[in-house]
């Protein structure tokens, strides 16, 4: 793939407290409204944002209780692709070491949770994660 400039770039901190993944979401929105993505693309993007998000807030531990969120619409002459880089301090944790969930197993346990990666994964067109004792940061995108 070709390098790509960034055409818009917006950064938020958000701290852990309940619905900020919304705040997330709004700009998201914005900016593949901006991008002119369909309605379905940005619903994609909209539903990982918010999944990404409350995985920080409720699994990372982090002691400053924030997430880093940058927004980037990368192109060349036109919006291409929008990058999403979500960031914690937290703890850390071993993406190859998570089992994907499985349908029937879920049905009969107690908890139907889990998905998020899974769903994050299925949303976007290429999702990245870095994760280790200083944090966890997941870099996900998606083509216009």
């Amino acid at each position: 793939m070709a390098s790509s400039a960034v055409l818009r770039e917006v950064t938020l901190t958000l701290p852990m407290l309940p619905d900020m993944e919304i705040a997330a979401s709004k700009t998201a929105t914005a900016l593949a409204e901006f991008m002119e993505m369909s309605s379905d693309k940005i619903d994609e993007v909209r539903m990982a944002v918010v999944e990404a998000c409350i995985n920080s807030f409720e699994h990372s531990r982090a002691d400053d209780r924030k997430v880093e969120i940058q927004f980037a619409v990368l192109g060349n002459d036109e919006p291409e692709r929008l990058q999403i880089t979500i960031r914690d301090s937290g703890v850390g944790f071993t993406p190859e070491s998570l089992v994907k969930p499985r349908i029937e197993d879920k049905l009969k346990a107690a908890s139907k949770r889990g998905w998020g990666l899974t769903i994050i994964k299925g949303l976007m067109d290429e999702v990245d994660i870095h994760s280790g004792p200083g944090g966890t940061t997941v870099v996900m995108s998606k083509l216009r």
